[in-house]
């Protein structure tokens, strides 16, 4: 299952592409821990897209969401159209000087829960992946 969707800040259109994702992984087998890690990342990247990304841009700008599940892995890219940034110059948030600053734990969410993320060199576009863990 894959597709491509532009998204707007509406909370019904983001609702439904992450129930879409979550129902398509639960389909392929995914456990239920998998498909919460997804629904959260996929939900923070979006918010991010949106909050940071589109901070100065017009409120109907869209979001490209761009989504592969197969029974080895899901891939989920998120693109706005903003000027993008440095995810390394982000301050971490679990260190004792930033846990007053409310930044960063995104992304540090999405690297907890996902196998893979990585940025574009331009940094308006996060790709993330879950690979399905071996059976032992």
């Amino acid at each position: 299952m894959s597709g491509r969707v532009s998204l707007i800040n509406d909370r019904d259109q983001i609702n439904a592409l992450q129930d879409l994702i979550v129902e398509g992984a639960e389909e392929m087998g995914y456990a239920k821990g998998a498909r919460f890690a997804l629904r959260l990342a996929v939900e923070e990247a979006i918010a991010n897209a949106f909050r940071h990304g589109h901070k100065n841009l017009p409120a109907d700008t869209p979001v490209e969401v761009a989504y592969d599940l197969s029974d080895e892995r899901v891939f989920v890219s998120v693109e706005d159209q903003g000027p993008g940034f440095v995810p390394d110059a982000v301050p971490d948030p679990t260190l004792d000087e930033n846990l007053e600053t409310p930044g960063g734990r995104g992304l540090v969410l999405m690297r907890a829960y996902m196998t893979r993320i990585a940025h574009n060199p331009t940094g308006n576009r996060v790709e993330m992946e879950l690979r399905r863990p071996e059976s032992v």
